[in-house]
């Protein structure tokens, strides 16, 4: 177990920062690097506590732009970008929205440090990364989600985007793989924007959105089959057969789809396997989620947390929660930082299961604890701008 006192003393032997992005766009690393070593000085001069936040998601990035006042803070992530996952489908038939779901870390943080790299190992003074970085801490967050696909630069992101919406807009049919939150939002950006398209929708289980009710999921199918979407159940694709310049896809049950272009919609891994050669390896339980206390330490820790995907807080998963984690786990660093005791800590209790889908830019589907809504009304909430305003001014920027 890492004893507070111990972690602040040891904090006290940093290493320099290379490669952290601050300031405008243009500016050289070095100066940049320049700036972050003169504030992290000062703020070693201030006596702040240092606090490391390991992934840039939406929970570790809510929680680092919640605590730059209050602590010497530095965010490790691989991207130099946050992603609003939410807005991840509209963004393949829209690559303009993605100007407002993909923020740089830097437009947030003003007062923190920003270091573009990945954690490899951590130790029970600091976190090392890949590029060679020690960084000391007092209070760690692991806030790594599942594992990461995406490109690390912004710009390339957005290409990204412009390449899905190219290689749609060119097919005359598109097949999904996958019937997850995922899948079917794709399903019905692609029916709504492209309704003279053909799309097949492939799932390995028996009804669509298996992690909501029956009901639910029997209004989601009707509404794939009014857009003309075809759904085979209880099929599945090799993964391994997939190319790029195929156009016959047969499925496990001997079925074959033709389509121009493909998606694969499933389930990423956890981002845990990292930690199975760090002091953390003993807190990760069989599906490698880190377990935690209902203050989010992670158990046998006073000053490691973890939030997010990678707890194995039995609720689902989704982007409201990571942000509940993040502002609880803030609010208890805040405590502990101005030495209030263990007994003070906020705890955290799973809620209601709560499922907001969007369907189209105009329509959705809401499950509720005793209703299920579908059409414009739960449209009226997510689909049309999917939250994004909201959230950008969560993280201080506007809408």
């Amino acid at each position: 177990m890492v004893k507070q006192g111990e972690a602040r003393n040891a904090r006290r032997e940093s290493s320099r920062v290379v490669g952290e992005s601050l300031g405008s766009e243009g500016d050289s690393a070095a100066a940049a690097a320049r700036r972050s070593r003169r504030r992290r000085a000062e703020m070693a001069a201030e006596g702040k506590t240092r606090v490391v936040v390991v992934g840039g998601g939406i929970a570790g990035s809510l929680l680092a732009k919640t605590m730059q006042p209050h602590a010497d803070v530095v965010l490790l992530d691989p991207k130099d970008y946050l992603e609003i996952p939410w807005a991840e489908l509209r963004s393949m038939v829209e690559p303009s929205f993605a100007e407002r779901s993909l923020i740089y870390h830097r437009d947030y943080l003003t007062n923190a440090t920003i270091v573009t790299s990945s954690a490899v190992n951590i130790t029970e003074q600091a976190v090392l990364t890949a590029d060679g970085q020690s960084l000391a801490y007092d209070y760690l967050v692991i806030a790594t989600g599942h594992a990461l696909t995406s490109p690390g630069s912004r710009s390339e992101r957005i290409k990204e985007f412009q390449r899905d919406k190219g290689k749609i807009e060119s097919s005359e049919s598109v097949l999904i793989i996958g019937g997850g939150p995922t899948g079917v939002e794709l399903a019905g950006e692609i029916a709504v924007d492209y309704p003279e398209k053909k799309v097949t929708l492939v799932h390995r289980g028996s009804r669509l959105l298996e992690f909501i009710g029956d009901k639910a999921s029997k209004r989601c199918l009707d509404w794939l089959t009014s857009k003309k979407v075809d759904v085979l159940f209880q099929q599945s694709i090799d993964l391994d057969s997939l190319s790029n310049t195929e156009k016959l896809y047969r499925t496990s049950a001997g079925e074959t789809v033709t389509a121009d272009c493909h998606f694969v919609c499933i389930g990423k891994p956890l981002s845990s396997s990292w930690l199975h050669d760090t002091i953390l390896k003993e807190s990760l339980d069989n599906k490698g989620r880190l377990m935690v206390e209902k203050d989010l330490r992670i158990k046998g820790y006073n000053n490691i947390f973890a939030i997010g995907d990678i707890t194995d807080i039995p609720e689902i998963k989704q982007g409201y929660l990571a942000h509940k984690h993040a502002l609880l786990v803030a609010k208890n660093l805040r405590l502990l930082i101005k030495g209030s005791p263990n007994s003070k800590l906020e705890t955290y209790s799973p809620g209601f299961a709560l499922a907001l889908i969007s369907l189209g830019r105009n329509e959705g589907l809401a499950q509720l604890p005793f209703l299920t809504l579908g059409g414009c009304l739960p449209g009226k909430i997510k689909s049309r701008d999917l939250f994004i305003g909201r959230t950008r001014k969560q993280m201080g920027l506007n809408a």
